[in-house]
């Protein structure tokens, strides 16, 4: 898949390379993966993801449009929620406003996670980008 950034793709690959057990195992290790909050951040001064089944707050800092920085809340218990979290995170954290903007909403898919987790899971993934891009588009 083109107009990925070089981390994301990688983690594309990495799913693209196993079965669909070895890729449920992987986006539980994503899930623990998740970084937790900086200080300075509270879930309820961040933006909710509504959209999602599980409670799911993000922080978008494109002050630097060079460097967008993401922010994620999300519980333990929401292993699925907070994996797509993590891949979000490890995939995008640090890039350019441009390059993350470019990436397509449904990149998700290219994970292949379709047979392993239900559409409306992938939704998520796909609403939680979405709003990091609108995040995005409101600070340029």
């Amino acid at each position: 898949m083109t107009d990925l950034p070089a981390p994301l793709a990688e983690i594309v690959d990495d799913f693209a390379a196993l079965g669909d057990a070895d890729k449920a195992t992987l986006l539980l290790e994503f899930a623990d993966e998740l970084p937790p909050l900086p200080d300075h951040l509270e879930p309820e001064a961040m933006e909710p993801v509504p959209e999602c089944q599980s409670p799911i707050f993000l922080s978008v800092d494109a002050s630097d449009p060079s460097s967008v920085r993401l922010f994620f809340s999300a519980p333990r218990e929401a292993p699925t929620t907070r994996g797509f979290a993590a891949i979000l995170h490890q995939g995008l954290d640090g890039q350019p406003a441009a390059d993350i903007a470019a990436v397509p909403v449904d990149f998700g898919y290219e994970l292949g996670l379709a047979s392993v987790v239900s559409p409306l899971r992938l939704r998520g993934l796909a609403l939680m980008l979405g709003r990091i891009k609108a995040a995005i588009a409101r600070s340029g």
